[in-house]
């Protein structure tokens, strides 16, 4: 059975990415609400990193979403997906697995890729890929054909999968911070398919996402990256990063640019948070000192 969100939860989400009317399930209102998403709600780790995981059930996310909060890609892909069904569109779910730089495509379920079909005839297909849940790519939909997609500054290109037979692979502009995304292309009914993965993500020792504080946000012409104490500017090709070495200033950025309130953290929390990732970002610091001395 598929969750459907009441007009009320509708509006309230709406709110929460600054549209103002629900409209009927248009291309245009796709692409309006797609912007919103990237750019109001940042994919992150922060959750994960400090120990306070939430689970990936669509109620769940959704909550996330009503509650001034954010996630990662099970929950910002799998609360856009429950918003815009209850809209009236017709989205599906795909496994999908991201390509880090300097490693090869996979498909291993560690992403949830989706795609909506705008066709007005049930039997038609006009398809395309929307993806919140990836923190920098894309802005907007992406036409399920192969070829390449300028936007802004960003050039991506969607090819054939070369790990998935009929799947598709969408890769990222050339200063992205990983290669791309290869999706399978059959439909997945269940978001339990992706628990064991989140499950990792979240709570295996080995879980990249545990060890990096990590933020990441769209918007029109560019980019922004919060790394533990460093905060990567993109905007069209200038690439600007900048240490934030007080926590007043790692809050507001965290604020101001993310929209990222720590709502879920008390004060005690936020130090301790802070304090952290500060004594970390000194030890690379360190690191990075000595590797320089080495040279």
């Amino acid at each position: 059975m598929q969750t459907m969100l009441t007009k009320s939860e509708i509006q309230s989400y709406l709110n929460r990415l600054g549209v103002k009317d629900i409209e009927l399930p248009t291309k245009a209102y796709l692409f309006e609400l797609h912007r919103a998403h990237v750019e109001k709600i940042p994919w992150q780790t922060l959750d994960t990193f400090a120990g306070k995981p939430m689970g990936i059930d669509f109620k769940d996310s959704i909550q996330l979403m009503l509650s001034g909060r954010s996630g990662y890609c099970f929950h910002l892909n799998g609360a856009f997906l429950t918003l815009l069904r209850s809209l009236g569109y017709r989205v599906s779910m795909h496994r999908a697995g991201v390509q880090p730089l300097g490693e090869e495509p996979r498909i291993n379920s560690f992403h949830l890729g989706l795609t909506v079909n705008l066709a007005a005839d049930q039997e038609e297909e006009d398809r395309w890929i929307i993806d919140a849940g990836l923190g920098d790519m894309p802005y907007e939909p992406i036409p399920l054909r192969h070829g390449s997609y300028e936007q802004s500054s960003f050039l991506y290109k969607l090819v054939e999968s070369p790990v998935a037979s009929r799947g598709w692979r969408l890769e990222h502009d050339v200063l992205g911070p990983y290669t791309g995304v290869d999706y399978a292309p059959e439909v997945v009914d269940d978001i339990g398919l992706f628990k064991p993965q989140h499950a990792h993500y979240s709570l295996s020792p080995e879980s990249p996402w545990r060890r990096i504080f990590l933020l990441r946000q769209r918007h029109a012409t560019g980019s922004n990256e919060l790394r533990g104490c460093v905060w990567v500017k993109r905007e069209l090709q200038q690439v600007e990063k900048i240490e934030l070495p007080t926590k007043s200033q790692w809050l507001e950025v965290l604020a101001d640019v993310f929209g990222e309130h720590l709502v879920h953290y008390s004060s005690i929390e936020r130090d301790e948070l802070w304090h952290r990732i500060y004594e970390e970002h000194e030890d690379w610091k360190k690191r990075q000192d000595s590797l320089a001395s080495a040279n």
